[in-house]
């Protein structure tokens, strides 16, 4: 089970680009499909937000190990998509994400941090 994630979140369209956005949104989905059918990462769920008035439109969350996600992160391919994404969408974010063991784990420092500052 994966033990890391990579959020990559977008906001609406620039007006105008529209029609770029869903071609770009529809490479980024052919892609994640890729890295998945080629063992890279172990899942990726898209997501599309309902109107909510925040900057948060919808985000794609890969599911992999962290040192794979590095690599993928590092790639020509993700940094083309990226661009081109920041090219068309407004409030590009890239977050690495703890899931999984890396989850508890992190939780338990955090309870342990905690504590010895209270």
């Amino acid at each position: 089970m994966a033990d890391s994630g990579l959020f990559v979140g977008f906001g609406i369209p620039v007006r105008g680009r529209e029609r770029q956005a869903v071609k770009v949104f529809n490479e980024a989905f052919e892609y994640y499909s890729r890295l998945q059918q080629n063992g890279e990462i172990e899942s990726f769920e898209p997501v599309i937000l309902e109107q909510h008035g925040g900057e948060l439109g919808g985000f794609f969350l890969l599911r992999g190990e962290k040192d794979a996600l590095a690599r993928i992160r590092g790639s020509e391919e993700f940094e083309r998509i990226t661009v081109r994404a920041e090219l068309i969408v407004d409030n590009l974010g890239i977050v690495g994400a703890y899931l999984g063991e890396r989850l508890m784990s992190q939780m338990s420092v955090f309870s342990q941090q905690v504590e010895e500052l209270t």
